[in-house]
């Protein structure tokens, strides 16, 4: 069901560089037929779209839907995965982020200002939808993956100025997944569309540095889980072994899977008889050994 009934707008008024005249919200069917999904442009007033789990367990995870920076893919990197996570007690907040390319400026800070602001709220309203704000995490996909991402890595950065009490909390998630995600520019530049989508054409060497979340993983990123499909044609694979090996040198534990097969963008669709269709279960049950989820 989309909207759900439940949402709450990260911003209280116009988001920060607004253009003059907002995008206009656009949900459409598209895709290649026989597997059209649900996807969202036009994002003028971001939000949190609360799924409660049923019997709660503590857990919130923030759901950053891919789609280039230029839609959001809310059926199967978004609706799917709540429909998948919140039976088993985890409560999930699919973010609608606005898209850089849509007038805001400066367009390479949005992704990360919206998803600054959508952990802050979550804590701040922790009690309220029956969370331990110490279990806060995100999972990105793709472009969405980018900006967990740059979350996970990027969370202290002063991108926005505050606008209430939320913002006096961090906005450090406890943990990341990151799906087929765009975590280092440079190699993306040669594959998808993403790094244009963020940066505008022609960007500076600096700045797809500074975006590049893969460059600055510290020894206080949150723990990581990583996954791919080798067969990515989209998201350069190097994209996640890349982030594996940063999290390696910087001492963040992390877990990854390349899978053989499964493409780009598989979010819950692979067929049950391909590894990478068990990437929930694996995820699920690293949240769980790690003590982010309860058991």
């Amino acid at each position: 069901m989309w909207p759900p009934v439940e949402r709450l707008a990260l911003w209280p008024g116009a988001p920060p560089g607004a253009p003059a005249t907002l995008p206009v919200p656009a949900l459409v069917m598209d895709g290649a037929r026989g597997a059209r999904q649900l996807q969202l442009r036009g994002i003028a007033h971001p939000e949190l779209n609360v799924f409660r789990a049923p019997r709660p367990d503590g857990t919130g995870l923030l759901v950053f839907p891919g789609g280039g920076y230029r839609y959001l893919s809310l059926q199967n990197e978004g609706l799917n995965v709540a429909s998948r996570f919140t039976p088993f007690g985890i409560t999930v907040f699919i973010v609608t982020y606005r898209l850089p390319g849509e007038g805001w400026q400066p367009r390479e800070r949005v992704p990360l200002q919206d998803a600054q602001r959508a952990v802050r709220l979550v804590r701040h309203n922790a009690a309220g939808f029956g969370l331990d704000s110490a279990r806060i995490g995100v999972l990105g996909f793709s472009a969405g993956g980018h900006a967990a991402a740059e979350l996970a890595t990027a969370f202290a950065e002063h991108v926005s100025p505050p606008v209430d009490g939320a913002d006096i909390l961090s906005a450090r998630p406890d943990f990341a997944g990151l799906l087929y995600a765009v975590t280092n520019l440079r190699r993306q530049f040669a594959f998808g569309q993403t790094p244009e989508a963020l940066l505008g054409g022609g960007a500076a060497e600096a700045l797809v540095a500074q975006r590049s979340p893969v460059e600055h993983v510290r020894a206080d990123t949150p723990p990581c889980f990583i996954a791919h499909a080798m067969d990515d044609k989209t998201v350069s694979p190097e994209s996640s072994m890349d982030m594996i090996a940063a999290c390696r040198r910087a001492g963040v534990p992390v877990e990854g899977h390349l899978f053989e097969s499964g493409g780009h963008g598989f979010g819950l669709q692979p067929a049950a008889n391909l590894p990478a269709a068990h990437w929930p279960d694996l995820f699920e049950t690293w949240m769980r050994a790690r003590g982010t989820a309860s058991a």
